[in-house]
């Protein structure tokens, strides 16, 4: 009996602090498993060197028949115990350097989410800071559990067992490689669709392909554009021109304005000579006044034309914003050119008026004399009696 339980003891002593070995399990409890290493005494694993992450109970990671390697980490007469946790980490971490050194890009499953990032599990505790997460902010990281992040080591420190990891760095990588793509491929002339990513007070910026192009406040619309919210919103599909390509400064000038129909093309056929139109008074020259009749289309008043009298300015008789109503004189599509003229309303209802009174004029005279007639019939009828 001695010589057998000596015998044991020595099965035992053969192993050493730091060995690798190989067993299976045979007895799951919650907070700690056995396995049979080989030797008649079963090795004992406590939850903590189960995984570089925190484990509610040893049932979340093992049964009982699985084939684990452990490293044994005390050794005494009556107790062996052993770490899956330390097996792991010393792979983890030798599979992490050769990742650091070459920049390889692998997925981990984020395992928590915690105070100021996530937490990945990749045989050691894998740290990646918010900031590192995406390109763009992220408020709330609460959605993130459980999922799949291509990541990239930054930077790692054995010894005080820190590793920390990026997705945004795969992000800008992929990023970078694509705005060049896109812009040696953009030509200037070239009309494309993009999607409106930022509104600014002097334009927006459109997204074309992994570059944003810009689009100045001026090339909007062929009308004039308070703000940029006025025609667009962040995320819009919007068709553009390439104005320019500028590769050495990562710069593209867009338009949406020349993708657009002009408004003269859509006034096409709506504005004919001799009608009557209604305008806003725009702007006051020397020679004349320019009436805007719609939206970016101006049809000029004379000064000879503004009114039925002589006039030393434009501004004596007419101010800008002011409506007013003109006559059409002239249409000229091809060379963008309306003539317009005041005066010959105000002519032409002269005339209304003369007319008016005129025929006014008529009606009483006719009405005075038919009532004389009759007078002087009446006496001449007494006469002869």
């Amino acid at each position: 009996m001695v010589e057998e339980m000596n015998s044991e003891m020595a099965e035992v002593k053969t192993l050493s602090v730091g060995e690798i070995v190989k067993g299976s399990i045979t007895k799951v409890e919650e907070k700690q498993a056995f396995v049979n290493v080989g030797n008649k005494l079963d090795g004992v694993i406590p939850i903590s060197e189960l995984s570089s992450l925190h484990v509610e109970k040893v049932s979340d990671v093992l049964s009982e028949g699985d084939e684990v390697e452990l490293k044994v980490i005390k050794v005494t007469d009556e107790e062996l115990v052993l770490s899956k946790r330390a097996v792991t980490s010393e792979k983890a971490w030798d599979e992490m350097e050769q990742k650091l050194a070459s920049g390889e890009i692998f997925e981990a499953e984020v395992a928590e989410v915690v105070k100021g990032g996530l937490v990945v599990d990749v045989g050691v505790r894998g740290f990646i800071p918010a900031s590192l997460v995406e390109r763009h902010f992220v408020e709330d990281f609460s959605d993130y559990k459980g999922k799949s992040l291509r990541l990239k080591v930054v930077e790692m420190d054995r010894e005080k067992n820190k590793l920390i990891l990026s997705q945004r760095a795969v992000l800008d990588e992929e990023f970078t490689a694509k705005k060049r793509e896109t812009l040696s491929s953009v030509h200037e002339g070239e009309v494309i669709e993009g999607t409106v990513q930022r509104l600014t007070d002097f334009g927006v910026f459109v997204d074309i392909g992994g570059v944003d192009g810009l689009v100045h406040i001026s090339q909007m619309a062929h009308e004039h554009v308070a703000k940029p919210s006025d025609v667009v919103n962040e995320g819009d599909k919007v068709k553009v021109k390439v104005l320019g390509v500028d590769p050495d400064n990562e710069r593209i000038s867009l338009s949406i304005k020349e993708t657009l129909p002009g408004p003269w093309e859509l006034i096409g056929g709506k504005v004919k000579q001799g009608e009557v139109i209604e305008g806003t008074v725009k702007r006051l020259v020397s020679f004349g006044a320019f009436i805007e009749i719609a939206p970016g289309v101006e049809g000029l008043v004379h000064i000879s034309q503004i009114a039925n009298r002589h006039i030393g300015t434009p501004g004596e008789v007419l101010k800008e914003g002011e409506q007013v109503k003109a006559k059409v004189l002239d249409v000229n599509l091809g060379d963008k050119r309306i003539s317009l003229s005041i005066r010959a309303l105000e002519e032409e209802q002269e005339v209304k008026v003369e007319k008016q009174q005129e025929q006014q004029y008529k009606k009483e005279e006719e009405h005075a004399g038919f009532s004389l007639g009759d007078v002087i019939g009446d006496q001449l009828e007494k006469y002869k009696k």
